[in-house]
């Protein structure tokens, strides 16, 4: 458990500790599970089998394996197209993923799960947690949600997907979320609730491409309420122009960005304008069904995106947006 008034140091620390734990034990019986919101926030990295990696699968856009290279000693690797070969051992065999639920959250009431894929070069701790403060965003917020959020490749130049491109899988890992965060509100009972929970799928940078394949072919698209790319949409805009096409009048889509994306944000809008699909250009009062919104933020500084864009901590500011499940 981790107390929400510790520094984000603190809490990177702790969260790092938690991942050595066994957290397959006995759950308590369901008339543990609180009333009225946790009295503190819970958070703790579970080991998933679902998860994006470890991937021995093929690559969807040319069919060729994912790993393919042999080192010494029989070693695996990827070759990235930026930063060149990586090998399974250290950057692809990393299967925890971050649960947790911010104090005062409540499953009696309306609630969601926000889903976060980091960008590149990223670690759960040291940039989830420690840098893009993604625990603290979510927990500031005034939204009733709770947090998961995968690793990708680990520190790495790669923005694959992994697992996620296989068709169904982002619905079979939502299905072990939900079992991973029944266990820290207090029941296994709880699994159900969790289990039909709406999403909000938050991207930023490099995990466009795992959040393209989710909403492409991921099977969970009646759960997801809502799409946040920040400074991410830099490819895959078919992908997301055919999500927006076929969901936006039962989920909502914003896309903030620097100039970093800004080619692939124009894609998306040419896109949809051919198709006759409405957007707007300004700052959100709301986010709810049928928003559909492109921000610029000419500027700012692509690495910082997460806490400095048009204001500090975008994320919670978003959230503060989303209608219809306030904590």
């Amino acid at each position: 458990m981790l107390d929400h008034r510790l520094s984000r140091r603190s809490l990177g620390r702790l969260v790092g500790k938690l991942a050595a734990l066994s957290l397959l034990g006995t759950v308590p019986a369901r008339a543990s599970i609180p009333h009225g919101g946790l009295p503190q926030l819970k958070a703790a990295l579970f080991p998933f089998s679902s998860s994006p990696f470890p991937y021995h699968g093929v690559r969807p856009d040319d069919g060729s394996e994912f790993m393919d290279v042999q080192g010494q000693n029989g070693r695996l690797g990827h070759t990235s197209p930026r930063g060149g070969v990586y090998y399974e051992d250290r950057t692809y065999s990393d299967h925890r993923v971050l649960a947790a639920l911010p104090a005062g959250f409540d499953l009696w009431k309306k609630a969601a799960i926000v889903v976060f894929f980091h960008g590149n070069n990223a670690t759960l701790q040291r940039d989830v947690v420690d840098r893009q403060r993604v625990l603290d965003q979510v927990a500031n917020s005034n939204l009733n949600a709770a947090l998961i959020a995968p690793q990708f490749a680990v520190d790495a130049l790669d923005s694959s997907a992994g697992r996620f491109w296989v068709p169904g899988a982002f619905a079979q890992f939502m299905g072990e979320a939900s079992t991973a965060l029944a266990r820290l509100w207090g029941s296994g009972n709880a699994r159900s609730a969790f289990a039909g929970l709406p999403i909000i799928l938050v991207a930023y940078s490099g995990g466009y491409n795992p959040a393209a394949y989710a909403l492409a072919v991921g099977g969970a698209n009646r759960r997801i309420r809502g799409v946040i790319l920040l400074d991410a949409l830099v490819a895959e805009g078919d992908k997301f122009a055919a999500w927006i096409a076929a969901s936006h009048r039962a989920a909502f889509f914003f896309s903030g960005y620097s100039d970093a994306a800004a080619s692939g944000n124009s894609d998306v809008e040419r896109r949809l304008a051919s198709h006759g699909i409405g957007f707007s250009t300004g700052l959100p009062r709301a986010l709810q069904p049928g928003d559909v919104t492109f921000v610029a933020t000419a500027g700012v500084d692509h690495d910082d995106y997460m806490t400095n864009a048009w204001v500090s901590d975008p994320l919670t500011w978003l959230l503060d947006r989303v209608q219809g499940y306030p904590r």
